[in-house]
């Protein structure tokens, strides 16, 4: 057995080595009995892949390796994105295998076991997979593969979420880069069923995403940024290679941060279409959140950084909106599971309800705030891990930083600290992959972000 480690959303490796046939049927073999253990042959298994290099091939031999064990295995019939397959755990009461990489490299390939609520595997969940790699497991009855297609009811249950017909009265030219990845033939046909107009690139999968990388973010963007500046009256979206994550580009053919979506959906729901709740976020996530919550009276709900905690939150205290600062969110009535898809959708929506630009909300939104805010994020690189938990406990302990000083720190994922202009913060964290800190820092004006990070250093 090669080197196999579920990080925050399952196990990914480079296809050919580490991600090959012995390592994959070993995982497969480690989800099966889990799902024996706790649930028996009775849990039916779905089955879905991305249009990465041999994902389909995997993701065959993984659900004939599951009906050998005797579950019930429902393969999808076409590539699909990681929502959809996880709405459709919820919805036939199945647990999902999904292989994807996600936004990572071409070259890289990984299996996302989904558990029947439809959100990410919780950190015990995933303990209790990484136990069972070295357990024996056997042929336990007879079961069967059958192709399905898992679209249909998704597209039912999002047109219960949207409202398509306000969206097709927006006098908008919408521009939608498949970014060769699974979304394609999922938004695009959404918008088709209600003959909303949109134009459209890279419109087919590619196993090596156009020679760049499947991540909505604006270095990944260029031609869709280029289209919607040379486009009148336009909004660009895209996703990632399995859609989980959302990239938006507004009128200007500017990038519109996550914490921003994020924070326009907010007041959108919550004023809208009458939502009440709470709000969960990350402690990465901006503070926008916290004073747009603090305005319309909504409580916030505040986790470890990964959508695995955002999604449990989620599951627990039902929020108006769940989301984290890297792409991903999700919404009340829907599953605890990152959906790019729906992302989008909602951004439509918003601003078909508002009658106005994705510029103008984003204005309205720090109006709304009062303020605006400003973040950065720089990695450390360390010579071993050893070195971090000493770092941690020395940060923990800073009554300031330079000129800034602390009135708050909080560790729920490694070391937020607060300061007390009430408008910056910092956060270090460790990787969960390599000897590296993470550290955010978000400010008020971009004199004081670069003040911080300089003290910072």
């Amino acid at each position: 057995m090669g080197n196999i480690k579920f990080g925050t959303d399952g196990w990914r490796a480079v296809t050919g080595k580490d991600f090959n046939e012995e390592n994959v049927r070993t995982v497969t073999k480690a989800i099966g009995k889990y799902v024996f253990d706790n649930f028996g042959l009775d849990k039916k298994f779905i089955v879905g892949y991305d249009p990465r290099n041999m994902a389909f091939e995997f993701a065959s031999m993984t659900a004939e390796q599951l009906a050998g064990y005797g579950f019930n295995v429902l393969l999808s019939d076409k590539v699909i994105p990681t929502p959809v397959l996880a709405y459709n755990a919820k919805h036939l009461n199945a647990c999902a295998v999904m292989f994807t990489a996600s936004h990572n490299p071409p070259e890289y390939l990984g299996i996302k076991f989904i558990p029947d609520y439809a959100g990410p595997a919780t950190s015990d969940i995933t303990d209790e997979l990484m136990k069972n790699l070295d357990m024996p497991f056997e042929i336990q009855g007879h079961g069967a593969v059958a192709k399905y297609d898992f679209s249909s009811d998704y597209f039912v249950h999002i047109e219960k979420l949207i409202d398509f017909k306000k969206i097709k009265e927006l006098n908008k030219n919408i521009i939608f880069d498949g970014l060769y990845a699974a979304s394609i033939g999922y938004f695009d046909r959404l918008l088709d069923r209600y003959g909303i107009k949109y134009d459209s690139l890279h419109m087919f999968h590619d196993v090596n995403f156009g020679g760049g990388m499947p991540e909505p973010k604006p270095k990944y963007l260029k031609e869709l940024i280029e289209k919607v500046k040379q486009t009148p009256n336009s909004v660009g979206f895209a996703n990632d290679g399995d859609s989980d994550r959302f990239g938006v580009i507004n009128e200007n053919g500017e990038y519109v941060s996550p914490n921003e979506i994020i924070a326009i959906l907010l007041m959108h729901l919550k004023m809208h279409k009458n939502y009440s709740g709470s709000i969960v976020k990350t402690v990465g996530a901006s503070l926008l959140l916290n004073k747009v919550a603090e305005k319309l009276g909504v409580e916030v709900v505040e986790t470890a950084v990964g959508f695995k905690h955002v999604g449990e939150a989620m599951r627990k205290f039902n929020p108006i909106i769940g989301g984290e600062e890297s792409g991903g969110l999700s919404i009340q009535g829907h599953i605890p599971e990152k959906d790019g898809i729906l992302a989008n959708l909602l951004i439509l929506e918003a601003m078909a309800y508002e009658n106005k630009s994705l510029v103008d909300l984003q204005k309205e939104l720090y109006n709304f705030a009062g303020c605006k805010f400003y973040n950065d994020r720089i990695d450390k690189r360390l010579d071993n891990v050893d070195e971090i938990k000493p770092l941690l406990e020395t940060y923990k302990n800073k009554p300031s930083v330079g000129n800034f000083k602390v009135i708050k720190s909080d560790t729920k994922d490694g070391v937020k600290l607060y300061f007390d202009d009430n408008s910056s913060w910092m956060l270090i964290r460790p990787s969960g992959t390599e000897p590296l800190l993470r550290i955010y820092f978000e400010s008020d004006s971009t004199e004081k972000l670069e003040k911080l990070k300089e003290q910072a250093k």
